[in-house]
């Protein structure tokens, strides 16, 4: 009997975009390890937990955090009902589009804007704004909407885990509203599985109907020690795997590993000037390097950009 060419044929690559390597090797390698049923390193569905950083991790991140570009065309949008922001920092430099004073900020500049322009709104309406802005907005330097540079590497690996039984997950410096605006169609990651920094809340009736308005306070910030913390109150259980690429991602790359049994760490290390950014230990917005020495000592996997990628983003339509 002959068999068909269908019958000999491999399955398809699950990871077209990774280029073969020690990188993709790994990736596979574990994830095969840890789904053989009966094998020494075999891990149940229930704790196949991974856990992904979204900016500089899923998308771009340069030349600033999509979050924050989003927060100073609110301001410019808020501006006439606010006169006297014309004189007063850093809303003058948002208004203005004068970057470096914006960075002279620093953290705190940096919250008093977004909280000026994230609050006094419902959830629901926060989400249609930024739903908005995400479809009317492009990148300036690739002249494509904020969610088309995503890498396409990771949208595979994404799948690919989801495919092997991992339960996917985001957990970002990123405000967790934001974020849930787009996880799910743009990740497939559905909102109950995005953790974030947040803004504080209230309940209050309004006009006779219930209503959560969100509150110019800061609640939680979802970065560096605040990440085991918010994957702790969120998930409630460590992850198998955790995927980051700056400083921010450390200590959940290190709480991750550091459990028992198999576990995996990665880091993207943007290195690739010609088709995305190449950045590292000074960098300004997504600095990798605490987490870049720690690597080898850890076994997380350093993702070469330029190298292990074939592709960066989603083909154009």
């Amino acid at each position: 009997m002959v068999l068909s060419g269908a019958a000999h044929s491999e399955a398809p690559d699950p990871l077209p975009s990774w280029n073969d390597g020690p990188t993709k090797g790994a990736i596979v390698g574990f994830v095969e390890k840890v789904t053989k049923e009966g094998g020494p390193d075999y891990v149940p569905p229930t704790d196949r937990i991974a856990t992904f950083d979204n900016d500089g991790t899923l998308w771009v991140e340069k030349p600033a955090y999509t979050q924050l570009i989003f927060a100073i065309d609110r301001v410019k949008a808020l501006a006439p009902e606010h006169p006297e922001w014309k004189n007063k920092q850093p809303f003058k430099a948002a208004i203005e589009g004068d970057m470096k004073t914006l960075a002279a900020s620093g953290k705190k500049g940096i919250a008093e804007l977004v909280m000026a322009s994230h609050a006094g709104m419902t959830p629901a309406q926060f989400q249609t704004i930024v739903g908005d802005w995400l479809a009317a907005t492009k990148d300036p330097r690739f002249q494509r909407k904020y969610t088309e540079l995503v890498y396409q590497p990771m949208l595979e690996l994404l799948a690919y885990l989801r495919d092997n039984g991992f339960t996917t997950y985001i957990v970002s410096g990123g405000g967790i509203e934001f974020v849930r605006n787009f996880s799910e169609p743009v990740y497939g990651i559905p909102p109950d599985q995005v953790v974030g920094s947040s803004i504080k809340t209230k309940y209050e009736v309004v006009d006779g109907e219930p209503t959560v308005m969100r509150l110019p306070e800061m609640n939680f910030i979802d970065d560096k020690t605040g990440k085991p913390i918010g994957i702790t109150q969120h998930i409630g259980q460590r992850p198998l795997a955790a995927f980051g690429n700056s400083d921010g991602d450390f200590e959940m790359l290190q709480w991750t590993t550091a459990g028992e049994g198999p576990r995996f760490g990665m880091i993207v290390h943007h290195t690739d000037a010609e088709r995305e950014y190449a950045y590292d230990r000074d960098s300004e917005v997504g600095r990798l390097d605490k987490a870049l020495d720690a690597a080898a000592e850890n076994g997380w996997v350093v993702v070469d950009m330029k190298n292990d990628w074939g592709q960066i983003f989603p083909s154009k339509e």
